[in-house]
This record gives structure tokens, C-alpha cells and sequence, in this order.
């Protein structure tokens, strides 16, 4: 996929995600794409992703709003800084609002997107919501735990364990 592709494309899913148009977000993806979402976890499949925009995004918020900046791709891999807003509408934090800064990896696959990765400080939307410590603490715990369990992880700290294992 080329760089206006690639733009057109992400500019086309945070456009569907600030408008909570569920169908047209998950018509992003291919039909067995994969959203990995920091928060919620892992959704495949567009029936899926729609799910996760309509009944956890705007479930859960008001006046969300999405951008993307800086696309670039390399072959079928794409990467673009993100940032969202929105007003929260859980009950505990009812009307706060929280500004998150992210980064973004896409794998392409015929001019959609195949997996979607995201990285972002989930810190500073727990304190932009006003999260008890000791809540995010158990939340950032397990989401350690969840990384450091990964195939990828595994076999990354296994190498990085052997480069430095002799000296």
C-alpha cells in the first residue's frame, strides 16, 4: 500500500470512530482482521470490531473524537501518532475528560487493515479520569503480566537474556 492509500485509509477509520459508525469502522479491517485494543483486549473479525466501537468506546464515552498524524508505511506495515478525546461517561467518572497521545502499527492486507496494534501511556487516561492508585496499579499488573506472556515478548527477553548472558 502506498503512503496516500495508507492516509486515506486511517483517515477513513478515525472519521467512522468519531462518529461511532461501527460498520464503516470495522469496514476497515479485512473480514478476519484483528484489533488489539490496550483496554479491552483483542477483537477479530469485523462483527467483532463493530462490537468493540459501539458497546465499549461509545458505551463507555461522549463526543469521542480520533485523529491520526505523520502516516508512514513501509510494504504491508503501517505506523501513524495518534491522538483521541473524549468525555467519559461511566459512572465514576462521569463527564471528564481525557486526552490520550498514542502510537499506532497496522498490517496491511489488500488495501485494509489486517491487525491493528496500539501503544499509548494508559496512565495518563487513569489519571485524567481519576483512577485510584491502587486500582490502576492491579489494572497496570496485569496488563504487565499480559505482555510479558506473549510469543513476541517471550522469545525478545529470551534473545536479549542470551546477548548479555556471557559477560
Amino acid at each position: 500500500m502506498d503512503l496516500a492509500g495508507f492516509t486515506a485509509l486511517v483517515d477513513r477509520m478515525a472519521a467512522a470512530a468519531s462518529t461511532a459508525d461501527a460498520a464503516g469502522f470495522a469496514e476497515c479491517f479485512t473480514p478476519d482482521g484483528v484489533y488489539h485494543d490496550y483496554i479491552y483486549g483483542a477483537f477479530t473479525g469485523r462483527e467483532a470490531i463493530a462490537h468493540m466501537m459501539q458497546d465499549h468506546f461509545h458505551a463507555h464515552a461522549r463526543e469521542y473524537d480520533w485523529r491520526f498524524f505523520d502516516p508512514a508505511v513501509s510494504g504491508d506495515t503501517g505506523y501513524a501518532r495518534s491522538l483521541s478525546r473524549f468525555l467519559s461517561t461511566m459512572p465514576a467518572f462521569e463527564g471528564r475528560e481525557v486526552v490520550i497521545d498514542g502510537f499506532s502499527r497496522f498490517r496491511l492486507e489488500g488495501g485494509r487493515i489486517a491487525e491493528y496494534w496500539e501503544s499509548v501511556n494508559a496512565g495518563v487516561g487513569h489519571v485524567q479520569l481519576g483512577v485510584e492508585p491502587a486500582r490502576s496499579a492491579k489494572v497496570f499488573a496485569r496488563w504487565a503480566a499480559q505482555l510479558r506472556a506473549r510469543p513476541d515478548v517471550v522469545a525478545y527477553i529470551a534473545a536479549a537474556r542470551a546477548r548479555y548472558a556471557g559477560g
